[in-house]
């Protein structure tokens, strides 16, 4: 197992270089987007529509933050179970998205999908939504306001600590 420093700009450079439990300190751009915001997602996908965010060399952390307290850009922010967007993910990964971020096991079909266009899922630890809010240094909706703490937001993050549960070849911590 190695650890990394690695920013989400050049992720085509790293997404293949990873390795189930390997450990990655993240920075860059990342997507919050839980089971809502996927729904809403596909359907424009499949009615031809603009899309909130290029979905192309993107990661989606599966969460639905707190609001902001104490002069930090956003609340708790801890992971949601994955497998709640385990039917929109293997679109979202033969689109170009290459990283995702929750917690729990995926199914075959989204391992399927990651082994196929090159992607990987990364496990947040649950209960540790307060400490990762202290990594985000900037947070904005920029899709589905109705849907509150659901919103899509855009973040800022550095130095996001998580760890490579599924690699892009399919080797899963959860299957050790």
């Amino acid at each position: 197992m190695s650890e990394y420093n690695l920013n989400t700009e050049n992720i085509n450079e790293w997404v293949h270089t990873l390795k189930a439990g390997d450990r990655v300190s993240l920075s860059g751009v990342i997507y919050t987007a839980r089971d809502a915001a996927h729904k809403r997602i596909v359907s424009i996908i499949r009615d031809g529509g603009k899309l909130p965010f290029k979905i192309e060399g993107s990661v989606v952390y599966y969460a639905g933050p707190t609001p902001a307290k104490n002069g930090l850009a956003i609340g708790s922010i801890g992971p949601t179970t994955s497998s709640r967007m385990d039917t929109f993910s293997p679109l979202l990964v033969s689109m170009g998205q290459k990283a995702m971020i929750g917690k729990g096991n995926r199914s075959a079909e989204v391992i399927e999908a990651m082994k196929t266009y090159g992607a990987v899922y990364f496990a947040a630890v649950g209960g540790a939504g307060a400490l990762y809010s202290e990594c985000i240094e900037k947070c904005e909706v920029v899709a589905f306001e109705d849907l509150g703490c659901e919103s899509v937001k855009s973040l800022n993050v550095k130095n996001f600590p998580l760890i490579v549960a599924i690699d892009s070849e399919g080797n899963s911590l959860y299957n050790k």
